[in-house]
């Protein structure tokens, strides 16, 4: 043992071994803090069975504990994180970095002589999830790699909230070249040097893998030509790419590939794993578990959960198109999928075609969606995009947890985009942006007067065509109204003759600003949202954060997250955080409005009200963690889809 650990280069340390367990513990712990750089103290435990045998080892770091994993030989090959709730230990092994390596057999108790664990500082608390797993996201998007709306926000945030709990987390998304500034944020992943052959398309495609461990994630990119192009993950200035089948094909491939040949920290995440599918780009990761892998006895303890973030993109392609999955004939009928006969484009089209997220939806072992609303409408007609009817075959593993948001990018007490910070306690601030925000978009400064907002694409689902038919009654008004946002011609054409005819009161920014988002959300008064639907909606999440009411229309996540002003409840105290309006509506929408600013200007304890209540609404990626732990211990009671 003591030879062994004087010859790693990590540790430079003097060894004193007292037990038996010890020789394979001298372990898989010096090659994961090797690849991680650890810096900090870890403490290994092995508890000892009744006739002397370890049954558990474990090592902590950072108020996580490592299980130890074993091979048939009883030899630990890697580790698992655990709760520290099962640890009740007889051995403790205490390994620092750089530093000491010391085994004791003595138990640490408390007064009333339970045993505690020790660790480097007593201020720490965990927050670790009762039951932990392998958890392994596949995405087209991973903020801040790469983004182009709420899907890359959430794999770029809930990974490290089900790290932080105690799960082991990797994130397989594209590395996506595009020989622009946007390349810088790879460079901190390096290539593994691990290489794997995919067959799809009708040939043999090699793919790398680079790796970046990053606040608690393995960040696992894959590597192909296909990922290496000007544009946006799907398309560019002439629309979406023609081979995108073809490069999420691939990425599906690598991603279960992934935790069985990539030694991340040392030693694999292996078959028992909980693949999270998200949208059709990774829809092919659960039909692949169940028609690649488990007729062969891989990945049979292994779940997979398909999480929708927008039903209306489904991943449609030609039936013959069938033959790139690189999948056995006979399954074709789990993405076989007939357009009705109004969609067809001719007489002798028969309607025939593949849909990946279909295929995912037949496969996978939970149904997740990104808020409640939406988890039923997407089981109605109206909401369901011709999946409806089996979404509500399957709708008793159907559930939608609400996102979160990252409370250190959206914070008003330190966002670096604002020029006045403020908090619930001193709202002051907020009046400093609000005339900051006039000053700079050309407005008559009247810190009195309600200012509206929307951010946004410029699209129907988005309500654009509601907003145009009311702006003209609203602006007779005393109000005015920043827009933000770019999409379909008419309407960016809409924005800039909209903004010419209402000089003082109408402002209309084509395009997307990142800081110029943030100064909005944090200037506003009210923030118009009537789309037509919205599986969460991230826009209204953020304007609670700044004490800015949301006005939405009560679909999906914006109808879940939006509780609508009752000025009499609560004692007279009121309640809510805004309004939802329904239905969608020129009228419903200028009359939700005009409530919205007869209370701003008429009632300001109620507005005051409304803005505290906003802002102490729980919207932590953490809060929405623990959820998806329940759903995760359910997909692992029902055994696995099997054909």
């Amino acid at each position: 043992m003591e030879t062994l650990l004087q010859s790693c280069p990590i540790f430079t340390a003097k060894a004193s071994v007292r037990s038996s367990v010890d020789r394979q513990l001298a372990f898989s712990s010096f090659a994961i803090n090797k690849q991680r750089n650890c810096n900090v103290k870890l403490r290994a435990i092995s508890r000892s069975s009744q006739d002397g045998s370890s049954s558990i080892e474990d090592v902590r770091k950072d108020g996580m504990l490592l299980g130890a994993d074993k091979d048939e030989s009883g030899s630990v090959v890697g580790f698992h994180l655990i709760p520290q709730s099962v640890i009740d230990d007889d051995t403790h092994l205490i390994l620092e970095l750089p530093g000491e390596i010391e085994i004791s057999n003595s138990h640490d108790t408390t007064s009333n002589g339970k045993e505690e664990l020790i660790t480097d500082d007593d201020s720490v608390k965990t927050t670790s999830a009762e039951v932990t797993y392998n958890i392994v996201f596949v995405t087209s998007e991973a903020a801040p790699y790469s983004k182009t709306g709420g899907l890359g926000d959430v794999c770029g945030s809930l990974p490290i909230a089900l790290a932080e709990r105690g799960h082991r987390v990797m994130v397989v998304s594209p590395r996506y070249l595009n020989g622009g500034p946007a390349d810088k944020k790879f460079a901190g992943a390096i290539d593994l040097d691990c290489r794997i052959k995919v067959s799809c398309s009708g040939g043999v495609q090699e793919v790398a893998f680079f790796h970046e461990y990053r606040a608690g994630v393995d960040w696992v990119f894959v590597d192909h030509p296909s990922y290496h192009r000007p544009g946006n993950p799907y398309g560019d200035a002439y629309g979406a790419f023609g081979d995108n089948q073809f490069r999420f094909t691939l990425l599906c491939h690598a991603a279960c590939e992934a935790p069985l040949v990539l030694p991340l920290g040392g030693f694999t995440y292996g078959e028992k794993c909980l693949f999270l599918a998200n949208d059709w780009h990774a829809g092919l990761v659960p039909v692949l578990l169940a028609a690649k892998y488990r007729p062969y006895g891989v990945y049979k303890d292994a779940r997979s959960l398909v999480v929708i973030h927008n039903l209306a993109h489904q991943g449609v392609e030609p039936a013959s198109t069938y033959s790139n999955f690189g999948l056995p004939p006979e399954w074709y009928g789990a993405l076989g999928w007939v357009f009705p006969t109004w969609a067809r484009t001719h007489a002798l089209d028969t309607g025939e075609a593949v849909n990946i997220l279909k295929g995912a939806l037949v496969t996978a072992d939970r149904i997740l969606t990104v808020s409640e609303g939406y988890s039923w409408e997407i089981t109605t007609p109206e909401g369901g995009n011709g999946l409806n009817e089996l979404l509500t075959s399957r709708k008793i593993v159907v559930n939608g947890i609400t996102n979160g948001i990252d409370l250190m990018e959206w914070n008003p007490s330190c966002d670096v985009h604002i020029p006045s910070h403020y908090s619930l306690e001193d709202l002051s601030g907020k009046i400093e942006c609000k005339i900051a925000l006039q000053k700079e978009l050309g407005l008559p400064v009247r810190p009195d007067c309600p200012l509206i907002g929307f951010i946004g694409r410029l699209d129907y689902q988005k309500g654009i065509d509601i907003i145009l038919s009311g702006t003209p009654e609203l602006l007779q008004d005393d109000v005015q109204f920043v827009m933000l946002g770019s999409g379909e011609k008419q309407y960016e054409d809409w924005m800039r003759a909209t903004e010419a005819t209402f000089k003082d009161k109408f402002r209309g920014w084509v395009g997307f600003n990142v800081p110029i988002s943030h100064r909005i959300t944090a200037g506003c008064d009210i923030l118009l949202m009537p789309s037509r639907f919205e599986p969460c909606g991230l826009n209204q999440l953020y304007a609670m954060r700044y004490g800015t009411v949301p006005v939405v229309h009560a679909t999906g996540g914006l109808g879940d997250t939006v509780k609508t002003f009752n000025p009499f409840a609560d004692e007279g105290r009121g309640e809510g955080t805004g309004w939802a309006f329904k239905p969608l509506t020129r009228e419903s929408m200028l009359d939700a409005l005009r409530i919205a600013i007869d209370t701003y200007r008429l009632h300001k304890s109620s507005w005051r009200g409304l803005m505290k209540r906003g802002m102490e609404r729980d919207s932590s990626w953490n809060n929405a963690a623990v959820k998806y732990e329940q759903v995760f211990k359910w997909a692992f009671i029902d055994p696995p889809y099997v054909s």
